[in-house]
């Protein structure tokens, strides 16, 4: 469940609701495609916008349409209690694993960090994975933090922001992190631009964006790695260098996959929370161009 790709569909939606035939859509599409599992509610799935109520529907309707594909579920939220009561809704719906970022409004230290993945673990039947994700967090972990807390029962993958896109700098860092893990915690890479380097560089799974949308691009890089075909993979991702410079020019993934799936007719407009927005106007254009340029399936 924790290795190769994982693959994160958003979750759209309008200020009135989910809008759950579309959502449904994208989960069955990626388990037909074969992906190694699907991760709802992340950053792309947009859960920090959804009340607990809608956080358990999304991840009733990810079990029931996912079929045999491990799902995994965000569960992080600014106080513990609440999750607690997000890691047990999701276990009860049939979640094969979870994913914790230390969500917070005031920072963090390490000993809270801790403290609340200690907390969590007591009371998964499931594997967790650790969500690293300083964009949004605003907390940044050390990799000794990392090591403290892959000693935890349940802990069994960590997912890393992007790594240094030059192949040895990305291998240091990845194998500095291995050395304070145990053997089965996995590391795996999150940021779709780097990810075949993270890939080529010893991560075991990539966390993906990109593969929400277009899981047999994102399969097709995940395999060459896998396969050790280094320069395949880099040259697959390679190919896709206009879709990462629009995640460079408009802030990250998220507003470009949304917008992604807006002209691609995959889901309805709007489909972000509000204030969010996706692209417009001459953007958008710059999207469908890009699209049409790039001809993915």
């Amino acid at each position: 469940m924790f290795t190769g790709l994982s693959a994160f569909p958003l979750t759209p939606m309008n200020e009135q609701r989910i809008m759950e035939h579309e959502f449904a859509r994208l989960v069955a599409h990626l388990a037909e495609a074969g992906v190694g599992s699907i991760g709802v509610l992340g950053s792309t799935g947009s859960y920090a916008y959804l009340s607990r109520d809608e956080r358990a529907r999304v991840v009733q309707l990810s079990v029931e349409n996912a079929v045999s594909t491990p799902v995994i579920v965000g569960i992080g939220a600014l106080r513990t209690r609440d999750v607690l009561t997000n890691a047990e809704r999701a276990q009860q719906a049939g979640a094969s694993g979870v994913l914790l970022a230390p969500v917070s409004y005031q920072k963090l230290t390490d000993d809270e960090v801790f403290d609340l993945y200690a907390t969590v673990c007591q009371s998964l039947s499931v594997p967790l994975c650790v969500y690293d994700n300083p964009g949004t967090t605003h907390f940044e972990f050390s990799d000794e933090l990392h090591g403290r807390i892959a000693q935890l029962p349940q802990v069994r993958s960590i997912k890393i922001p992007p790594v240094n896109n030059d192949i040895e700098p990305a291998k240091e860092r990845v194998a500095g992190l291995r050395k304070l893990i145990p053997a089965d915690v996995t590391i795996g890479i999150s940021g779709d631009a780097v990810a075949a380097t993270g890939l080529n560089a010893g991560c075991d799974a990539w966390y993906s964006v990109i593969g929400g949308l277009y899981p047999r691009a994102a399969l097709a890089i995940t395999r060459a790695a896998q396969a050790g075909d280094v320069q395949q993979a880099k040259a697959l991702s390679d190919a896709l260098e206009p879709l990462w410079v629009l995640y460079r020019e408009y802030g990250g993934s998220l507003r470009v996959a949304a917008t992604i799936a807006e002209v691609t007719g995959k889901v309805s407009q709007p489909c972000l929370p509000q204030p969010l927005k996706t692209l417009q106007a001459g953007d958008r254009k710059r999207v469908e161009q890009v699209l049409e340029q790039l001809g993915l399936e």
